[in-house]
């Protein structure tokens, strides 16, 4: 078992027992958004992920508050991790600096969510700003990568990890794409160790179905967060919510 720093987050601590389970919300429109909040809530995920990169109002603020607020009324005490994911990280919309850091304040100046994702690979002095304005407003910060090409070695997963928690990162996360079980044994390797060297918890995977072993051996490996399906999914690999549960049950370390 890891021994790592936790995380509030609403009703849930990130990095303590096993890993959380996120689900996505994938909706293009509020309606749609609203009615797959309201068949989530009733099997009661730890957390909900909110792709905003999906919604169709995205970048009208207005909208994406309004619906922000919507959805955290539906939500009840389930934490919200709100996150735009970039085209280049394998998003749905591609976005420049500049409107992808407008639509981060957006939300954060909207008050409805608990986290917010942030992609690490961005203007490093934008993301610090940003950093300080979600801590100011006592939002949880989720630095992200994702490499939806391949899995880079052991030392530059941990690398990145470490330089998001330097960062002022919450949480760090990382996804990587594996072509063979060793890549799949590297995240994992570097997972471990980089849990043993941060303060922070950390969140990471490997995609696909070589990696599904990833995504719910969390608790041994150090990963405080695992992402599940309910319907839709948002990244190759994701395993149905009921399964998932039963499989962390069964992986659970006494």
């Amino acid at each position: 078992m890891i021994n790592q720093a936790t995380v509030k987050l609403r009703n849930i601590t990130l990095g303590v027992g096993r890993p959380k389970i996120a689900v996505p919300i994938t909706g293009k429109t509020a309606d749609e958004i609203g009615e797959q909040a309201q068949k989530i809530v009733t099997v009661k995920p730890d957390v909900v992920e909110w792709r905003i990169d999906y919604f169709d109002g995205v970048l009208d603020a207005g909208q994406l508050t309004q619906t922000g607020q919507q959805l955290r009324q539906i939500l009840g005490d389930i934490a919200l991790l709100t996150t735009f994911r970039t085209k280049g990280e394998g998003g749905e919309l591609e976005l420049a600096d500049d409107g992808y850091f407008k639509v981060c304040e957006t939300v954060l100046q909207g008050h409805f969510t608990d986290a917010l994702d942030v992609e690490r690979f961005h203007d490093e002095t934008a993301v610090k700003g940003l950093v300080g304005v979600a801590h100011e407003e006592n939002v949880v910060i989720i630095m992200s990568n994702h490499d939806f090409d391949k899995t880079p070695a052991a030392d530059e997963i941990q690398s990145r990890l470490t330089g998001m928690v330097e960062l002022g990162a919450d949480v760090a996360k990382m996804a990587v794409m594996p072509h063979n079980a060793n890549d799949v044994l590297t995240l994992l390797t570097a997972t471990t160790k980089t849990a043993a060297s941060v303060n922070q918890p950390l969140i990471t995977m490997s995609m696909g179905d070589l990696g599904k072993v990833s995504r719910i051996a969390g608790e041994t490996f150090g990963s405080a967060l695992t992402f599940a399906t309910v319907g839709a999914a948002s990244a190759p690999g994701q395993i149905p919510l009921q399964n998932l549960r039963q499989e962390l049950e069964d992986l659970k370390l006494n």
